[in-house]
Order: structure tokens, then sequence, then C-alpha cells
């Protein structure tokens, strides 16, 4: 099992294999998922994501095999801070500085989300060196 100290693992299921890329399935579930009323309430959902990790040659995994998905949890924070808290601060800093100057409401709010997205536009141009910055790893699953 992964240390949880210093590893972000997720169990999830193999569905494809390349010499590339192991596809891994894994269904995120909300907090709620284990309460006995689940089922008759719109609010414990789960998603089911594709995570793509460079295939070992070291490792012999096969389709339909329950794995655990790891990630440096230090990675897991960079991109809490990429995904969500910068994005915060940028809404915030432009609602104050426009609310500062003396700008309509309206324009204020309508400003700080055209920074934001685009601010998630620039971060979409990264994608690709994101990427490769957010290694994953497949172990088996205890």
């Amino acid at each position: 099992m992964a240390n949880s100290k210093t590893e972000i693992s997720h169990r999830g299921k193999i569905v494809s294999i390349t010499p590339e890329l192991t596809s891994v399935e894994i269904t995120s579930e909300s907090a709620c998922s284990a309460c006995h009323a689940k089922g008759f309430c719109s609010l414990g959902e789960s998603t089911t994501k594709i995570i793509e990790v460079a295939t070992s040659p070291w490792e012999i995994h096969s389709v339909g095999e329950e794995v655990e998905v790891v990630l440096k949890a230090s990675m897991g924070h960079k991109a809490v801070w990429i995904a969500y808290a910068v994005p915060l601060v940028v809404l915030m800093v432009v609602i104050l500085i426009a609310s500062a100057l003396g700008v309509h409401e309206l324009v204020a709010g309508v400003s700080a989300i055209v920074a934001v997205a685009v601010y998630y536009f620039i971060v979409g141009l990264f994608r690709n060196k994101l990427r490769n910055e957010y290694i994953f790893n497949i172990k088996k699953y205890d």
C-alpha cells in the first residue's frame, strides 16, 4: 500500500495496454458513497476517469487487472495549486483591483471571470509540459 504522506494512490482497473501507454480506469466516489441511503440521494455520485500511465517493460500487467495508480503527494499538491488556488487568487485580485478603480460590479465580475478563463487557456497551452511532469506509476493491488 502507498505511504499516505508521500504518495497519493487510487485503486483502478486496467482497460487497455499498448507498448507506450497503459490505461487505467479509476472510479472517484463522493465522500458519502458509503452511506446506506445513497441510493435515495442524488448527492452520492461517482465519476469514472481514465489515467494513462507509461507502460513499463519490466512489469507485466493484463487488461482487467486491479492495480493502484500512484503519484507523489508533492505533485498532487502542485496540481491543486494550479487548478484551484491560483485561479482563486487571480479572481480575487482582478475583482479587488477593479473595485478599487471604481469599475461597476458587473464589469468587475465579468473581468474576473475572463481573467480566470485566460489563466486556464494558458494552462491548457502548457498541457503537454505539465503532463510530462506528472508521472504516475502502477503497482499491483494488495
